[in-house]
């Protein structure tokens, strides 16, 4: 299991240096919506390792603040673009 939280924080890890090195700001929010869902499955790992399901609520507000957060840069992406 501790193997397992150490992979997920790499993927973090990656995912952000990406984030750093990229300079569109699609691939941004592309780079920062997948530490989103790499964190969410770190919650879920930590919420079978401590058998609490306070992880899981915690990791489906989470992922819902993403999933939101990613739908309103898309609309404004779009409406950023019919106007230029």
């Amino acid at each position: 299991m501790n193997l397992l939280i150490f992979l997920i924080g790499g993927a973090i890890f990656i995912a952000f240096v990406h984030f750093l090195s990229t300079p569109k700001l699609s691939d941004r929010v592309v780079a920062f919506d997948t530490m989103g869902i790499i964190a969410v499955s770190l919650l879920v790992v930590l919420s079978l390792r401590s058998q609490s399901a306070l992880y899981l609520d915690v990791a489906f507000v989470f992922a819902l603040i993403g999933f939101i957060g990613t739908i309103l840069f898309a609309r404004f992406n779009v409406a950023r673009r019919d106007d230029a």
